[in-house]
């Protein structure tokens, strides 16, 4: 199935739904603490990394993030791995680059800045936390397009991102048929689960392991 198949089935999961077909299948998905920044948005894209590191006497001649954007296109997600906890790794006028080259959005293991701007852009932000202060003279990108290691999990260029209100979670390109696989059958699942609770069938019942049991085994 193509890359952009792919992510139009992906984008109708949620975050959670991700993660536990990510364990289900032997994978750990989720990025734990980052937290959507702006935008309502549900956002699936292909990584495009970019690992930044503390700024040196040797300051690199470009702006950090310029590349990713560059290379990004309407199916990218941008990925900063490296970030601080003491200044932002993306900003305003990023965020009003990577819009207009379709970018879905970022995602940044750190801090970021310019929140009302990106939001009247229309642009989503996922990071740790936010502040004003800049990057400048302080941080720098050390490359673009190697992995990234992001809370414990090693995100590559051209892996699966899924980003929403509860988080964000990564799939490896190699796994993500058999991650959307087992996400259908949990879907599935949950939907008749839903069902049963919306007719006010006791959680006890719904919800326990012999119910579980008997559902997947129906699939």
């Amino acid at each position: 199935m193509s890359a952009a198949r792919l992510l139009e089935e992906l984008v109708d999961y949620d975050t959670c739904t991700i993660s536990d077909a990510s364990e289900r299948v032997g994978l750990t998905a989720a990025l734990a603490g980052v937290r959507r920044q702006t935008t309502s948005k549900r956002v699936a894209g292909v990584a495009v990394t970019v690992q930044l590191g503390p700024a040196g006497a040797d300051t690199p001649p470009f702006h950090l993030g310029a590349t990713a954007i560059e290379t990004g296109d309407d199916h990218s997600v941008i990925v900063v791995g490296g970030g601080s906890t003491e200044c932002a790794g993306w900003g305003g006028l990023l965020a009003r680059a990577a819009r207009a080259k379709g970018v879905r959005g970022v995602v940044v293991d750190g801090l970021v800045r310019d929140v009302d701007e990106a939001e009247d852009l229309g642009f989503p932000m996922f990071s740790r936390g936010v502040t004003p202060v800049t990057a400048r003279r302080r941080l720098v990108e050390v490359s673009s397009q190697e992995p990234v290691t992001f809370a414990g999990v090693v995100v590559a260029p051209g892996d699966f991102v899924l980003a929403d209100g509860s988080g964000v979670v990564v799939v490896p390109a190699a796994d993500i048929e058999r991650v959307v696989e087992a996400a259908r059958q949990i879907a599935i699942r949950e939907a008749k689960m839903v069902a049963r609770l919306d007719a006010g069938d006791p959680p006890s019942q719904v919800m326990d392991r012999t119910y579980e049991t008997m559902v997947e085994g129906q699939q």
